[in-house]
């Protein structure tokens, strides 16, 4: 899905990309190069996230990039960010028919209007939602005149100073930032890359656990329906278990991931929540679109729990599995991470997508 939400310019011809998922605990980076028809991932680095109580300030973010960029040992300074979804607003909405630059404008000079909440001080950007032949035909009769008029968008926002300080941090490593993307839409694009099949005449729902939310979008045909970000992931499962067994953060996390079987009761009672948010998200998109989501496909770090998976399966009530981001890239990995790329592809399904966004 192209949604360039800040670019860098008219989007170029490019044949490399570094894109880096800022995360609250790790950074996730991919390096990704266009070889022919095909995209190869020639590189991938998780690097620990500076420690911060409010803001990371500009400067401290291009040490943090700079460090990133040295670890992914790129041959090119192009960089894209995919921003976090506290830090990025993303919503469906309805825009007269224009040009997207003057879409820019509509929504800066009324958010409260489209994006359903007052946005000082943002800057905006949209995509065009496509129009399918069955959608057209059943938004016929009254609404034709609307639908003439009008044209459905995904639309996103992010504060203008956050923009600014990425841009700093870039000259600061050294690097051109050539995007700034909204991490909520990383799963959707590269979902459709490494699962085109699914992405196109399926109805799934895609989590993504990160670190402080979960992100779930649901797809119908090809078209993203519904996105929804809630505030429960892996800090809390592991903070949960921690105080549950009055252990540290460090054991809980390992517990978390081996999964000891005395610990999965706890566990299970930190998941149920968000099982049940998730599956009233689906229920949302089944109930307005009389249609069954037939999978849920995983992502992030606690997809690597079979445990978490299998949790997830029966609050949600839909059939969960992990899938690999990087499954239809070609690869160009040095020997240590061909070796780990499996366990840490769940990782970087946003980077990726951000990395396909800006290719």
């Amino acid at each position: 899905m192209g949604l360039p939400f800040i670019s860098n310019g008219a989007k170029k011809n490019r044949d490399q990309m570094v894109a880096i998922d800022l995360g609250g605990r790790t950074s996730k980076a991919v390096y990704l190069t266009r070889r022919g028809e095909g995209l190869v991932l020639s590189g991938y680095a998780l690097v620990d996230a500076p420690l911060y109580e409010k803001s990371l300030s500009a400067e401290l973010l291009g040490e943090h990039v700079k460090a990133v960029v040295q670890a992914l040992d790129a041959k090119t300074k192009s960089i894209a960010f995919g921003v976090g979804v506290n830090d990025a607003v993303v919503r469906h909405t309805e825009l007269p028919r224009m040009p997207v630059e003057d879409m820019r404008l509509v929504l800066k000079n009324n958010p409260k209007g489209y994006m359903q909440q007052d946005l000082p001080n943002y800057v905006f950007d949209c995509f065009n939602m496509p129009i399918h032949p069955g959608a057209a035909a059943s938004e016929a009769g009254a609404k034709s005149a609307s639908a003439a008029t009008k044209q459905r968008v995904l639309a996103a926002g992010a504060k203008q100073q956050l923009v600014n300080d990425f841009l700093t941090a870039a000259r600061t490593a050294g690097v051109s930032a050539e995007m700034v993307f909204p991490g909520l839409i990383g799963p959707v694009n590269a979902f459709e890359v490494a699962m085109p099949e699914q992405f196109a005449k399926e109805a799934v729902a895609l989590v993504d656990v990160g670190f402080r939310n979960t992100t779930i979008s649901v797809l119908k045909d090809g078209e993203l329906i519904l996105s929804r970000v809630v505030a429960l992931a892996g800090d809390k499962l592991t903070s949960g278990l921690a105080e549950s067994m009055g252990i540290s953060y460090a054991e809980a996390e390992g517990i978390k991931v081996g999964m000891a079987a005395e610990v999965q009761s706890v566990l299970e009672s930190i998941l149920a929540p968000l099982g049940r948010e998730l599956r009233a998200s689906i229920d949302f998109f089944e109930h307005q679109h009389d249609r069954t989501v037939t999978q849920a496909y995983i992502s992030g770090g606690s997809s690597k729990s079979e445990f978490i998976i299998n949790t997830l399966q029966n609050e949600m009530m839909v059939e969960c599995k992990t899938w690999n981001p990087a499954g239809t890239l070609q690869l160009e990995l040095p020997p240590t991470q061909m070796a780990e790329l499996e366990h840490v592809a769940p990782l970087l399904t946003v980077a990726i997508g951000t990395a396909l966004a800006a290719l």
